[in-house]
């Protein structure tokens, strides 16, 4: 759970890193991917000298992963120059419903009643969020923002899901994950504003620190963590992220998001704490005796693919 936490602190650092970097959209999620590619290719060979290749199937699963967090990375850099760091990273946080419901059926990690009846009223912070019924609400384009955000969960979620169902390995399939979100980002960039190949300095070094902080050793860590523990609590923890780049990004960017937005994000962070506070688990044993098969399990309520 620390390795979860530690990674979740280090990742919260990428919007703002994004922001200050000044580039495009495809630019930014381009050269994060691409820049880290050969400490990830290091570190693989380092794992593959210790444990022999990956087996097929987490190959095949890593290069899924990869495409899904290509489109994750293009339409959350586009919700960050929509509506900022800060509250971009809230609505790309959505993921922890999506991984709860999906982990339920692919993994049968049973998510609570508690987390059924919170998913409309954290979907009812995102419309405050996207300044709808706003005057002051910050961002070049909120609704934009919200809707971009909203597709950044769900290619995030996917991204989780398909690295958890892998390898119990961290370095080898990031790095094939990474590989093949560099060549998706290139090949999809046109399509998404198009991406600049040389940006021009600081920016290369905002988007090197990107590359090797986030992207290499936050990542680094939370895959480490992803079969050792529960989809959703994995899920959970991400939400270190958001409470900390919303800070971050008032503190560094000066972004300061209007009364109804911040309470926008309050509604998000608490509804997912309080919806993902417990879970229940089917008990083949318990079954077996002929039980009701269920106990309580709680998840520790800690908030950061």
């Amino acid at each position: 759970m620390i390795v979860a936490i530690v990674g979740a602190l280090v990742i919260s650092t990428s919007a703002p890193l994004v922001r200050l970097a000044g580039v495009s959209p495809a630019t930014s999620a381009l050269f994060r991917c691409a820049y880290a590619i050969p400490p990830m290719l290091a570190l693989a060979w380092l794992e593959r000298r210790r444990h022999g290749p990956l087996p097929r199937r987490a190959v095949l699963l890593a290069w899924a992963a990869g495409l899904t967090f290509a489109f994750d990375l293009l339409f959350w850099h586009h919700a960050i120059a929509y509506v900022g760091a800060g509250l971009a990273t809230v609505l790309g946080n959505l993921q922890v419903f999506l991984v709860a419901f999906a982990a339920w059926a692919v993994f049968g990690e049973r998510p609570s009643g508690r987390l059924v009846v919170a998913t409309p009223v954290v979907f009812g912070g995102v419309v405050l969020i996207s300044g709808v019924f706003d005057s002051a609400a910050y961002g070049d384009d909120p609704i934009m923002g919200v809707l971009a955000g909203v597709a950044t969960s769900v290619s995030y979620a996917a991204f989780l899901l398909l690295m958890k169902g892998g390898s119990d390995r961290a370095a080898g399939p990031l790095a094939h994950a990474t590989v093949v979100a560099t060549a998706a980002i290139a090949a999809l960039s046109p399509a998404f504003g198009g991406a600049d190949l040389a940006p021009s300095w600081p920016a290369h070094g905002w988007l090197l620190l990107l590359a090797l902080g986030p992207q290499v050793l936050g990542w680094s860590l939370i895959t480490f963590t992803l079969p050792r523990q529960p989809a959703a609590l994995t899920a959970l923890l991400l939400l270190v992220q958001p409470l900390t780049t919303v800070a971050l990004s008032a503190v560094a960017l000066g972004e300061r998001p209007s009364p109804w937005q911040l309470a926008g994000c309050g509604v998000v962070v608490l509804g997912v704490l309080w919806g993902s506070g417990s879970r229940r688990t089917a008990q083949p044993e318990a079954a077996a005796d002929g039980t009701d098969g269920e106990q309580d399990a709680q998840v520790p309520n800690t908030s950061t693919v």
